[in-house]
């Protein structure tokens, strides 16, 4: 063998790679492990608000941040997980979404977004401006959002910013919106009036209601809103004046089931 100059060749080139190889990792283990390049700095960034344009942090707090920092970023600049990182933003509870990459030599860039909450969803849990229920504890003036499964959230939202525009010219909003079961509409006004939708021609009927309101129900009872108005009938409506629970019809006309 050691006469054969091509099998010396060979096993040299072998040996040369072999060594090259050990020392790279050697000088990789030396790159990826502390001291070498620290994380000495997190830059936060806020996505604005898309209603009030505002780009500070309004729930997620300087103190969570820097716990999560202590807590969940291992490794140094070279070596840490940004997906582990993007994880531990998410789970922040007013977080919507998170984006990490990396800033050289030695910090890290993390765009955060945060929930806009909307409403409540029933009693446990919020709703932001896109639907998306979410859990958090808070103590705000809301209105609630109900339906029979979470997943109704993203139309209950949809419907609620609808509905508030067509009864803008009343000066009414939303404070209590309802999907039943059997995707019957309801909702309870500021002033305390509920409105009965049923299931279809919803706007229609909202319309409608806004349309005669100044000229027709406030004028039936000028002391208090009324309690209760159905507006499932074709050619007109049934109200309940404030502390009874006798139906007056507004306009006769036969009732359809919807």
């Amino acid at each position: 063998m050691w006469n054969n100059h091509q099998a010396l060749n060979l096993l040299s080139k072998i040996l040369i790679t072999l060594v090259t190889i050990a020392t790279l990792y050697a000088i990789g283990l030396r790159l990826i492990k502390p001291p070498l390049f620290p994380i000495k700095e997190i830059n936060i960034q806020i996505v604005k608000d898309p209603q009030t344009e505002d780009d500070e942090l309004q729930n997620v707090t300087l103190e969570q941040i820097e716990q999560l920092a202590r807590d969940e970023i291992k490794g140094n600049f070279i070596s840490v997980n940004l997906t582990e990182v993007r994880e531990a933003f998410i789970k922040l509870p007013w977080v919507r979404d998170a984006k990490v990459n990396r800033k050289w030599p030695h910090g890290l860039n993390v765009t955060l977004e945060e929930h806009q909450a909307l409403a409540y969803w029933g009693s446990h849990a919020l709703v932001n401006i896109y639907g998306e229920v979410f859990r958090v504890t808070v103590d705000r003036d809301l209105p609630v959002f109900t339906g029979p499964k979470e997943a109704s959230a993203q139309e209950v939202a949809q419907r609620y910013q609808r509905f508030n525009q067509i009864l803008a010219p009343l000066q009414q909003s939303i404070t209590e919106i309802t999907l039943t079961p059997r995707y019957a509409w309801r909702i309870q006004l500021n002033t305390g009036t509920i409105l009965e939708l049923g299931r279809s021609e919803i706007e229609e009927r909202l319309i409608r209601y806004v349309s005669v309101y100044n000229h027709s129900i406030a004028r039936l009872n000028q002391q208090e809103p009324l309690a209760y108005v159905d507006l499932r009938y074709p050619n007109g409506f049934a109200i309940r004046m404030p502390e009874t629970t006798k139906h007056v019809p507004h306009k006769s006309g036969p009732r359809r089931e919807t």
